[in-house]
């Protein structure tokens, strides 16, 4: 009843306060936060299960909200069965090695050579069907699983690598990492321990980061960014222009690749406002010495545009779309051939 759930919230309120006073570790002030869901018998539920279940929902939509503690609503998540479901579906298919990974490849403009891929993920649920990874990436960030997915994307991606090179296909690799691993060390520890097992040269790894991962916590970002450059990765920021970065920030972050996010992409041979936002981004991306990737490119005359102003690598539908591992190495010798009479006639660089 209402005076129970009054006490509790009050309760969860003083738990909180508890949780956020800093903790001073060596050097450290460590500062800690949390949310509380709560959910009421009999009015939320009458078995242990579903009670703890609505109190679930209730912690989510309480993060969700920045509200600290939130009490069990039905109207707050009319897909929280779905998501409860999936979030415990996709625990297990991470641990049961279920998901694929497929690779997208990257051409360097100037001469059409493949120089990379970019890991992706995919997930086919036997009940669920193909899920889409806008649903279940945000899913693993919200539930504390985007560690053990990036994990699996990055050891089954360098055994991938490393396949490849015992083909002699030398190509990047390009591996997303979320918000959640700009502020976690131990990340960058297993990171190395990566890179040594499969023998894989730094130099031809790269780590994609969101603009605005990066934007929620910045100094953090900073910091573990320049860690990964100490490293020898590569470091490229991705969907650029569409967050709203401090030029400033840029100096700093210790990157070397940028990203022009493919809304820009989609209308530059018509939109003369698009074309001027890829066009100065690629003189600022010059003048502070990093590679910019175009993604989305869907047609011959958007990849002759961007070599025009003087993009260096794309990736996109009109190169090749997401493939699997075995179908890599066809690919690439199919794309020689296809490009190598094609070359002069494509707009030059």
């Amino acid at each position: 009843g209402y005076d129970s759930n009054v006490t509790l919230r009050r309760l969860a309120n003083t738990v909180l306060e508890t949780v956020r006073m800093p903790i001073e570790a060596g050097t450290n002030r460590i500062e800690l936060g949390g949310s509380i869901g709560i959910a009421l018998y009999p009015e939320h539920g009458r078995t242990g299960g579903l009670l703890l279940q609505r109190a679930d929902v209730a912690m989510y939509y309480a993060k969700s909200q920045g509200s600290g503690v939130e009490t069990y609503d039905a109207a707050f998540d009319h897909n929280s069965i779905r998501r409860l479901e999936m979030v415990s579906a996709l625990r297990a298919a991470i641990a049961n090695d279920e998901l694929q990974l497929v690779y997208q490849p990257k051409v360097r403009l100037a001469d059409l050579e493949p120089v990379g891929v970019e890991a992706l993920v995919r997930w086919t649920h036997p009940e669920f069907g193909p899920v889409s990874p806008a649903e279940f990436v945000p899913l693993a960030e919200s539930s504390n699983l985007i560690t053990a997915l990036t994990r699996w994307v990055m050891i089954r991606a360098m055994e991938d690598h490393k396949r490849w090179r015992s083909l002699g296909l030398d190509m990047d690799l390009a591996i997303n990492l979320s918000a959640r691993h700009l502020r976690d060390r131990a990340f960058i520890l297993e990171l190395m321990e990566a890179i040594e097992r499969y023998g894989i040269d730094p130099s031809h790894l790269e780590f994609e980061v969101t603009e605005t991962a990066v934007m929620s916590d910045p100094e953090e970002a900073i910091d573990v960014l320049q860690t990964l450059a100490r490293v020898g990765v590569r470091v490229a920021l991705d969907d650029f222009g569409t967050g709203f970065s401090s030029l400033a920030y840029l100096k700093q972050l210790d990157l070397d690749t940028l990203k022009i996010d493919r809304s820009f992409v989609t209308d530059i041979c018509t939109d003369s406002d698009d074309r001027a936002i890829v066009d100065s981004t690629l003189q600022m991306a010059k003048r502070l010495g990093l590679v910019t990737v175009a993604e989305g490119i869907e047609t011959e005359a958007q990849l002759g545009l961007l070599r025009e102003l003087g993009c260096q690598t794309g990736q996109g539908y009109w190169i090749a779309r997401p493939m699997a591992f075995e179908a890599i190495g066809t690919w690439v010798e199919t794309w020689r051939g296809r490009m190598a009479p094609a070359l002069p006639s494509v707009a030059a660089g």
